[in-house]
């Protein structure tokens, strides 16, 4: 993308133009950083990008040494947060369910959580749309940009790149041709031709930008967050790099030890360099004595150097990443070398990974639920005050981000049962797997008239070893 530069633009006003130009430099300002992390969480890191000129020759530049573990820091993160829908507290949900069902909003919020991580931040815009009412899209900074306002405690202002073509007189390089542009009172569509662009104004009642940022790792002073990939986490990213180059060129060269020969002619000698590869492979040498000294040769070869320098290297290396990133050691290929842990001990490795989920989950879900009550708002063409209080009443709603295995699922609903009726037709029993239900209804029929179960654990394990034998209609 190259640089972007609006210029002046027909149809704006003074504090349009200026708050153009800001998000314009904005968004350039902060293009090679996101390009970093986009080439970071990508792998596509060569030599020439981490070699320090001391153990690796120069002319090993242009070698990449893959390494997926920016891509791990991002995703496995993200895949703990699993955004289904909303609740709400009373009345239907149709109209807010159809929206999310159009704007196939499950899986996009997966996809722009992954952007949110990588960046620091994701953008969702909001435009009016004659077919479903309320067109949502995600951008990444890579596309869009933003001006923070601490006194509104919101974003000001924002734009976003909706269209590209490529450009005539540089090669690679795209040049935006339709950009909106989200005030508090308007959006404006931008369109241009890089060096004369025109605004077509579209007024809106919501008085606040059709455009809200969903966040990771906000501070106070870092109000668009910070980047899962941030400058620690990538120089062992290129620590890691470099070890696993040092560890490559090491082993082409201790799979070839070097070998001496001692008290030989000029001939002889000749005669043995004139085909290493034959010499080196031949199950037999053979040489005369010296008849100038009479003295028979002396082969040898020099000790074959060891690998577990770097293997150790790495490996501890790979700890500091899943230290500094939440993963565990697992994650990011380190073999655990002693005996198969419990599952409450993979669970309690996680639970860092766990609790990063749920602050993921409670950020981003208080974005939603502003998108929702926006989306809502621009499909009926109200303002956001004119909402009902069903339509404000709403919650994103997450999977659990522990991700329970069945059994530990099962033996909480139990519990649950126990405690309450009517448990089977709650929307959190439905939300269990298939195979927590089935566990569950196995039960139920073992227990007593009031739908007690005695002893839960012992029927538990009569059930699983029933389900591994095919006497039960446990299924997956």
């Amino acid at each position: 993308m190259q640089t972007l530069n609006f210029g002046y633009v027909q149809g704006l006003t003074q504090e349009e133009q200026k708050q153009l130009r800001d998000l314009a430099d904005a968004y350039n300002y902060h293009q090679s950083r996101n390009a970093a992390k986009d080439k970071y969480y990508e792998g596509h890191i060569t030599l020439n990008d981490v070699n320090l000129g001391i153990a690796l020759p120069q002319g090993l530049r242009n070698l990449e040494v893959g390494c997926s573990w920016g891509q791990k820091a991002v995703d496995v993160l993200a895949a703990r947060s699993m955004f289904d829908g909303f609740v709400g507290s009373g009345g239907s949900l149709e109209s807010l369910a159809k929206l999310v069902k159009d704007n196939r909003l499950v899986a996009e919020y997966a996809k722009a959580c992954r952007d949110e991580l990588k960046y620091g931040c994701v953008f969702a815009t909001l435009s009016a749309d004659a077919g479903i009412g309320c067109r949502i899209r995600f951008h990444s900074p890579a596309t869009a940009a933003a001006l923070w306002s601490g006194k509104k405690g919101r974003i000001d202002c924002g734009m976003a790149i909706i269209d590209t073509v490529k450009d005539e007189h540089f090669e690679g390089v795209w040049r935006p041709t339709l950009v909106n542009f989200y005030t508090d009172t308007d959006l404006i569509v931008l369109r241009g031709n890089g060096s004369f662009w025109a605004a077509e104004r579209k007024p809106h009642k919501m008085g606040r930008p059709l455009m809200e940022p969903l966040i990771w790792n906000a501070t106070n002073s870092k109000p668009f967050g910070r980047s899962r990939l941030k400058r620690p986490i990538r120089a062992l990213i290129d620590d890691y790099v470099r070890t696993a180059a040092n560890a490559t060129i090491a082993l082409e060269f201790d799979t070839t030890p070097q070998k001496y020969v001692l008290g030989v002619t000029d001939e002889q000698y000749d005669a043995i360099v004139s085909n290493k590869f034959k010499t080196y492979m031949g199950a037999l040498i053979a040489a005369t004595s010296n008849p100038e000294t009479g003295e028979n040769p002396e082969f040898g070869q020099l000790a074959q150097g060891s690998l577990q320098p770097h293997v150790e290297k790495m490996r501890m290396t790979a700890t500091q990443f899943a230290a500094a990133t939440g993963l565990t050691v697992t994650d990011v290929g380190v073999v655990n070398d002693a005996n198969p842990t419990s599952s409450d001990a993979i669970l309690a490795q996680s639970q860092t990974l766990v609790l990063l989920a749920q602050q993921l989950n409670t950020g981003n879900g208080d974005a939603l639920r502003t998108i929702a009550c926006m989306a809502q708002a621009v499909a009926r063409g109200c303002a956001l005050s004119d909402l009902t209080e069903e339509e404000t009443g709403i919650m994103a709603h997450f999977k659990n981000p522990a991700m329970p295995s069945v059994a530990v699922t099962a033996d909480a609903a139990i519990k649950i049962a126990s405690a309450r009726q009517e448990f089977a037709g709650t929307d959190t029993f439905l939300e269990m797997p298939l195979t927590a239900q089935a566990l569950y209804f196995h039960l139920a029929m073992r227990g007593d008239d009031d739908g007690f179960v005695s002893n839960p654990r012992s029927i538990m394990r009569v059930s699983l070893f029933s389900a591994e034998r095919g006497n039960t209609p446990i299924t997956s």
